[in-house]
C-alpha cells in the first residue's frame, strides 16, 4: 500500500523546511507488523509557484533576515545553434540584511526548463552595483559554444549586496556602510549561492550535481574568495584577471594616481600611442617573429627603458625632457610611466600580511590609443581614459584613479569631501589602521586550498600580459605563492594557469581572446580529464589568429617556419 501525505495548500507560502509547495512524504509498503522507513520525496514546484517563494535565514550560511523572492516568470525559448538559449524560469530576489539602513541584495536566478543537473554562477566587475546577466557567458567565453544557460545550467548572479549610482561599476560610495562593505568583499557571495541553491531544489526538487563559478576582475576575485573560503560549496572556479588583492590593488591604484597627477606627467592618447609603438619595435620580434605581439615580456620588461628607446629611429623621450608634443614623452611623463611599471611597498603592516603590490606590465600595454575599432573606447575606459587626475576627481580620469578615490573617500575616511590626491597610500597617518584592517577584509590571498583540492575541485585561471587595470604579476605571485605553500605537483593535480599576449583587461583591440574554458573545466571536474594543450582565438585584432594557451611562465614563441596567425607555428617556452 502507499499513501501519500501533502503538506501545504495551494497558494501557501513554502514552509521554512524549504520543501516545495506539495512537497509529499510517501510511504512505501507500510505494513502492521512494520516495514521501511518513510521516505521524503519533494514535489517540483513551478515557475509561478516560485513567485511566492521565501527563505528563512535559518537556511543562510551567514548571517540575514532571510530572504524573499520578489517575481518569478517564464521566458520564451530564444536563438538557434551555438547562440539558442531554451525556455527559462527567471527569478529575481531580495537578500535582506540585518542591519536596516543597509541595502538588500539583489539577485536573479534562470532556471531552464531542461536542466542539466548543474549550476553556474556568475561574478561581477568593479564595485559591482549591478546585476550580471543569467544569459550571459564566461569571461572570454567563445561565441560558437553555448552559453551556459544555453547548455542546460541553471544560473544566478548578484549586485553583491548594493545598487550602483551613475558612476556604475566605479561608484563606491556603498563603502560607508559596514553590511555593504562586507558583502561586497565577499559575504554577499553565500549567501546567494544558498538562496539560489534553495531556489533550484524548489524548482526541480533535487540539488545541483555540480556547481561552478566564473568571474574576471572583480569577479575573479569572487572566484577566489569562495574556493578558498567555502570550498564545500564548489566544484570548479573560471578565474580571470583576479582583482585579488582587492585593498592592496587599491593602495597600488593611488600611488599610480598621484603620480599621473603631477604637472605634465598624464600623456595624451597620442603619446601612448608614441610609447606603445616604441616598446612594439624593441619587443615584438623577442618571440622569434613579428606579430604585433609582445609574447615574451619576461624579456621585454627586462631590457625596455623608455627614457633611452626609440620609434623609427628617432627617441621617444623629448629633447630635453621637457614637453615636446604628441611625438614625445616628458620626464614626468616617463615617471609616470615607470610608477605604473614598478611596485608598491608598504611601510607599515597590513591585516592582509601583503607587503607590496607588483608594477604592471607597462611595455606593449595598450593604455589607450587612438584607434577606430569600436571596442577602443571601453579599452581606453578601463586604462588611462581621457582626463587627468585630480581633487575633485573627474569623471574622465582613469578608471583605477576614480576607483581611488572612491574608495579613499568611502571606505577608509567615509568623508565624501576627502582629497585622494593628497592621501599617501604609503603613509596613511591617523588612518594607517583603518587601511590595514580593510586590507583584511578585501585581500583574497589565502594559499592553502587543501579543502578545495580534497573535494575534487578544480581551477581554470588566466590573464592577459597586457592588463592596464589589474597586474598580471599579482596574479603570477599568488600562483607562485600557492605553489609554494601546496608543492608543485599538488598544485598541478587542480589548477592550471595560462598567460595570453596581447590581452588587455576583459577587452582588446590587439587580441581579443576566445577560448572554451567551461568545457575544458566540465572534463576535467567531471570526466577526469586533465587539460590538453589549449588553444585561444583572437576575434577582434586579426579575426581567426590563434595561439596555443601556454601555461605560466612558458609563452608562445615562433618555431620558425608556417603562418604566424596560427598556433601550430607556435611552441610555448620557459622565457
Amino acid at each position: 500500500m502507499t499513501i501519500t501525505i501533502f503538506f501545504g495548500r495551494p497558494g501557501a507560502r513554502p514552509a521554512a523546511t524549504l520543501l516545495a509547495w506539495g512537497a509529499a512524504l510517501t510511504l512505501s509498503g507500510c505494513h502492521d507488523d512494520g516495514g521501511p522507513p518513510p521516505v521524503a520525496v519533494a514535489t517540483p514546484m513551478s515557475c509561478a509557484q516560485l513567485a511566492t517563494m521565501t527563505v528563512p535565514a535559518s537556511s543562510i550560511g551567514l548571517p540575514t533576515t532571510g530572504a524573499t523572492v520578489t517575481s518569478a516568470s517564464t521566458v520564451a525559448a530564444t536563438g538557434t545553434g551555438a547562440s539558442a538559449i531554451g525556455e527559462y524560469c527567471l527569478v529575481l530576489a531580495d537578500v535582506l540584511p540585518l542591519d536596516a539602513t543597509a541595502p538588500r541584495i539583489k539577485m536573479q536566478v534562470s532556471l531552464p526548463t531542461t536542466w542539466n543537473g548543474k549550476a553556474m554562477m556568475f561574478g561581477g566587475g568593479g564595485y559591482d552595483g549591478t546585476i550580471p546577466a543569467g544569459t550571459g557567458n564566461v569571461p572570454a567565453g567563445p561565441v560558437d559554444q553555448p552559453v551556459p544557460l544555453g547548455r542546460g545550467y541553471a544560473t544566478f548572479s548578484s549586485d553583491s549586496g548594493h545598487q550602483a549610482n551613475a558612476l556604475g561599476s566605479q561608484d563606491g560610495s556603498f563603502g560607508v556602510n559596514d553590511e555593504a562593505l562586507a558583502n561586497f568583499s565577499g559575504d554577499a557571495l553565500k549567501k546567494v549561492r544558498d538562496v539560489a541553491t534553495a531556489i533550484i531544489r524548489s524548482r526541480y526538487a533535487a540539488s545541483p550535481t555540480k556547481a561552478y563559478f566564473a568571474g574576471g576582475s572583480s569577479g575573479g576575485r569572487e572566484a577566489l574568495k569562495v574556493v578558498q573560503t567555502w570550498p564545500q560549496d564548489w566544484d570548479g572556479a573560471i578565474v580571470f584577471y583576479p582583482a585579488s588583492a582587492a585593498a592592496s590593488l587599491d593602495l597600488a591604484f593611488g600611488r599610480i594616481t598621484r603620480a599621473l597627477a603631477q604637472p605634465d606627467a598624464y600623456p595624451s592618447p597620442a603619446k601612448r600611442k608614441r610609447l606603445y609603438d616604441a616598446s612594439l619595435q624593441a619587443c615584438d620580434g623577442l618571440d622569434g617573429v613579428v606579430d604585433g605581439l609582445v609574447s615574451n615580456i619576461t624579456a621585454c620588461n627586462a631590457t625596455f627603458n623608455p627614457a633611452t628607446a626609440t620609434v623609427g629611429g628617432a627617441a621617444l623621450r623629448c629633447p630635453g625632457g621637457t614637453e615636446g608634443g604628441d611625438n614625445c614623452l616628458s620626464d614626468p611623463q616617463i615617471a609616470a610611466f615607470n610608477v605604473i611599471n614598478t611596485p608598491i611597498t608598504f611601510n607599515y603592516a597590513l591585516a592582509s600580511g601583503e607587503t607590496q603590490y607588483p608594477g604592471f606590465n607597462t611595455w606593449g600595454t595598450d593604455f589607450g590609443i587612438p584607434n577606430a575599432n569600436a571596442l577602443q573606447p571601453t579599452v581606453s575606459f578601463l586604462a588611462l581614459s581621457s582626463a587627468q587626475p585630480a581633487s575633485p576627481m573627474p569623471n574622465g580620469a582613469p578608471y583605477g584613479s576614480i576607483f581611488w578615490d572612491q574608495w579613499v573617500r568611502f571606505f577608509v575616511t567615509r568623508d565624501p569631501n576627502a582629497n585622494s590626491i593628497a592621501f599617501d597610500p604609503q603613509n596613511p597617518g591617523p588612518f594607517q589602521a583603518r587601511v590595514s584592517a580593510l586590507t583584511g577584509l578585501q585581500d583574497v590571498d589565502r594559499t592553502d586550498l587543501s579543502a578545495f583540492l580534497a573535494k575534487g575541485g578544480k581551477i581554470l585561471m588566466a590573464h592577459g600580459m597586457s592588463d592596464a587595470l589589474v597586474s598580471t604579476r599579482a596574479t603570477e605571485q599568488y600562483y607562485a605563492r600557492l605553489q609554494a605553500t601546496m608543492g608543485s605537483a599538488n598544485v598541478a593535480s587542480f589548477v592550471r594557469y595560462y598567460e595570453i599576449p596581447g590581452y588587455g583587461h576583459a577587452i582588446s583591440t590587439v587580441f581579443n581572446a576566445a577560448w572554451d574554458s567551461l568545457t575544458t573545466l566540465e572534463n576535467w571536474a567531471e570526466r577526469g580529464t586533465a587539460p590538453p594543450a589549449q588553444i585561444v582565438r583572437d576575434t577582434v585584432g586579426i579575426p581567426g589568429r590563434t595561439r596555443p594557451l601556454c601555461e605560466y611562465p612558458t609563452y608562445p614563441r615562433y618555431t620558425g617556419s608556417g603562418d604566424v596567425n596560427a598556433a601550430a607555428s607556435f611552441t610555448c617556452v620557459a622565457p
